[in-house]
Formats: C-alpha cells, sequence, structure tokens
C-alpha cells in the first residue's frame, strides 16, 4: 500500500530547501553576519538568476540590514544568510559593520541610527 500523496506546501520547509540547495547555513565571509549587518548591492540583477537573489539585489541598492531585508523577503535569517553567501561569493553584494572598529569607542554614530529609524519606519 503506497503512502496518500501529500502536496507540496510552496512556504514550508521544502521551499526553504529547495532555495538553499539543501544548505543549513552559511559558510565562508557570511558566516559572521547577524541582524545588524548592513549588505548593499555591488552588480544588478542578470537573466536566469535565482528569483530570491534578484530581489535582495534590488532592494540592497541602498544599505539595509540583515534583519530588514529578512523582513522584507518573509525569510529566516539562517535561509537568508546561505543566499548572501551565494551573492557574497560571487562578488554581487557587499556585506558591511555597522559601527566600525576604529569607531566603536566614539558612542553611536547618527547616521547609521537614522539609517536604522529610517528602515523601521519603511516596515
Amino acid at each position: 500500500m503506497s503512502a496518500p500523496h501529500r502536496p507540496v506546501d510552496p512556504s514550508g520547509l521544502e521551499r526553504y530547501y529547495v532555495l538553499t540547495g539543501g544548505r543549513s547555513g552559511p559558510g565562508g565571509s557570511a558566516s559572521s553576519l547577524d541582524v545588524a549587518t548592513l549588505i548593499v548591492s555591488r552588480a544588478a540583477p542578470v537573466p536566469g538568476m535565482q528569483h530570491e537573489h534578484e530581489e535582495i539585489l534590488r532592494l540592497c541598492r541602498e544599505p539595509l540590514s540583515v534583519a530588514e531585508l529578512g523582513a522584507y523577503l518573509g525569510l529566516p535569517f539562517n535561509i537568508l544568510a546561505v543566499l548572501l553567501a551565494d551573492l557574497l561569493e560571487a562578488d554581487r553584494v557587499e556585506a558591511r559593520d555597522p559601527i566600525p572598529a576604529h569607531d566603536a569607542g566614539r558612542g553611536p554614530d547618527l547616521a547609521l541610527l537614522e539609517e536604522v529609524l529610517s528602515g523601521l519606519e519603511r516596515l
């Protein structure tokens, strides 16, 4: 007796598996990403590119935090980190620390705080 046919849920785990090619976490330079890391596009989308990669490149024309990007795309952090790893490896995006290490002792960066506030208001 065969198991009943179960329809594939495009918004569930199967979708994430397909998006990441079965990878569960990022590697290489993307392993240091966190929710405050800013992502900026370095290239435009190209024909044939995975839809989610295209969306990331479009959304990140201006710097966006990983948290904002995840909210816009409706993707969990681990899945988004794998997609960002692909784009980082291909040099299509740049990851920036929100506060450069040499400025860390000088207090908050007002431009960064304004950018975060603006991003939160857009959500």
